[in-house]
């Protein structure tokens, strides 16, 4: 079923929405969650949470790309779980947010430029002015918490290439965040 079908499905507060959502977007969902919580129970719970975020959510949204939609409200409520989780262990998120502490401000300036849309429009631009190689690498990476491994097989590159990409991209944002005084 086309996207927009589904989105007048939840509009119309029909049920068979989560339905079509999950028969569409429910695989790519329960993988994003796991990806990041590593426990197919949770990653389920997750996109369940998910598909009832998207319920309440869709009288005032009417998002044109219902996946994007769909991944953005599974990726924050998986990392509020792993955050509940995992307070003081070191995980696989942990290692990926270590990765970023570099090139992204400190975390009550994060929040303040991201309210005011200085910190998303520089990361937006930043992608952009990538290839799309290098913005897939940078996406796979930071948004979906893909390992490397996983990154390489599904772009057919090497591990170093991955790693390299990712170093010299985390630098590049470094200093154009700096250039931009969000740093």
């Amino acid at each position: 079923m086309e996207d927009f079908k589904i989105v007048d499905l939840y509009w119309a507060r029909n049920e068979a929405a989560i339905c079509e959502s999950d028969r569409k977007y429910g695989r790519m969902l329960k993988s994003l969650s796991y990806s990041l919580l590593s426990s197919h129970e949770d990653a389920e719970e997750c996109v369940n949470d998910t598909y009832l975020d998207a319920w309440r959510a869709m009288p005032t949204a009417r998002p044109t790309y219902l996946g994007a939609f769909l991944s953005k409200i599974t990726r924050r409520i998986s990392v509020d779980r792993f955050r509940a989780a995992h307070r003081e262990k070191r995980g696989g998120m942990n290692v990926i947010l270590e990765e970023l502490t570099e090139c992204i401000p400190a975390r009550d300036s994060v929040f303040e430029e991201y309210e005011n849309g200085r910190l998303t429009d520089a990361l937006n631009r930043f992608l952009y002015a990538q290839d799309k190689e290098k913005r897939a690498i940078f996406i796979r990476r930071y948004f979906y918490s893909q390992p490397i491994s996983e990154i390489c097989s599904a772009l057919r590159v090497g591990e170093a290439k991955v790693k390299v990409t990712l170093y010299r991209m985390r630098e590049a944002l470094r200093k154009e965040l700096e250039e931009q005084d969000l740093l």
